[in-house]
């Protein structure tokens, strides 16, 4: 995590611009552009600059913004942080129940059409960028069915416990967008561990006993094919943070990914510090979950 951070200080810092004179100004003085970098101690080498930031972490003070002074950073964290979350629980919701269905039933009749329907759906949507997609969703309903998201006049996204149906209308089509990728990764990866599970002795002696089909396949082998699965949605908590980031700007969800944007178009350095040490925690913790969610799905791991 700290080798993330100082990476990314040091490529922001090859950008060829001011924060500064972003913020007061291309008219600004040179006084008022020099009491703004003193401010805010960018006249400091770049190491003094790292260390000084890096040393408020730990006491919960990620900085405050170069261009809006009055917000810090951990203000702005609380506020969009449960707009980031909720999108990315239903983006996770959504793959999985396009993914997961649709990779068993691929893998309980292989050679099948509706296997080869589920395998060229997965093709079909892996090859759509997000970010396109979108795009798409959002012009046809505006042409066809003068439709816009909820959310789009004001910015604003209404939580679930706020408002559940409101709620729902405003992250449906983000997390469909975010979604769909996702799902065709895990349709393809459900159904090659399913049919590696179906072919075990212990599904043989399932069937042997005349147990149903359900049965078999979804209470002993759908268990063991979800390892690779969970693993997979695991490495996915970095893509979906890097696909929040255009996604949110897109349907203008005022979430973590909008405001990274934004500090990056503003050269808000401290403010994309912040933003990508949360990301890199983020996507640890996320794999640590997931490393202990192996011992729940299979009895036989165990951690000592």
């Amino acid at each position: 995590m700290i080798g993330t951070s100082l990476l990314t200080y040091g490529m922001f810092n090859l950008i060829p611009a001011d924060a500064c004179v972003l913020s007061l100004g291309f008219a600004s003085t040179p006084e008022a552009l020099e009491d703004c970098r003193n401010l805010h101690g960018l006249n400091d080498p770049w190491y003094q600059q790292y260390f000084n930031w890096l040393k408020n972490i730990p006491q919960g003070d990620f900085g405050t913004s170069i261009t809006e002074s009055e917000l810090t950073v951990r203000s702005e964290l609380e506020h969009r942080l449960p707009v980031t979350i909720q999108l990315m629980v239903v983006t996770l919701v959504m793959a999985l129940l396009l993914g997961v269905p649709a990779g068993v039933f691929s893998a309980i009749r292989p050679g099948t059409p509706l296997d080869w329907l589920a395998r060229f759906t997965s093709v079909l949507w892996l090859s759509i960028p997000s970010f396109y997609l979108g795009i798409v969703l959002i012009t046809f309903g505006a042409l066809w069915f003068q439709w816009t998201p909820p959310q789009f006049g004001t910015g604003s996204a209404v939580l679930l416990y706020e408002d559940p149906w409101v709620s729902i209308k405003t992250y449906f089509f983000p997390s469909l967008v975010l979604s769909v990728g996702i799902s065709a990764v895990i349709m393809r990866l459900t159904r090659s561990s399913m049919l590696e599970v179906l072919r075990n002795d212990y599904i043989r002696t399932a069937w042997s006993k005349g147990l149903r089909e359900r049965a078999v396949v979804w209470r002993h082998a759908l268990k063991n094919a979800l390892i690779p699965v969970v693993t997979l949605i695991g490495l996915q908590i970095g893509a979906l943070l890097g696909g929040a980031v255009i996604i949110e700007s897109l349907y203008n969800l005022n979430g973590v990914g909008k405001y990274t944007l934004e500090a990056i178009i503003r050269r808000d350095i401290f403010v994309v510090q912040s933003l990508t040490l949360f990301f890199a925690v983020t996507h640890v913790l996320a794999n640590l979950t997931v490393d202990v969610a192996y011992a729940w799905l299979d009895p036989r791991i165990h951690y000592t």
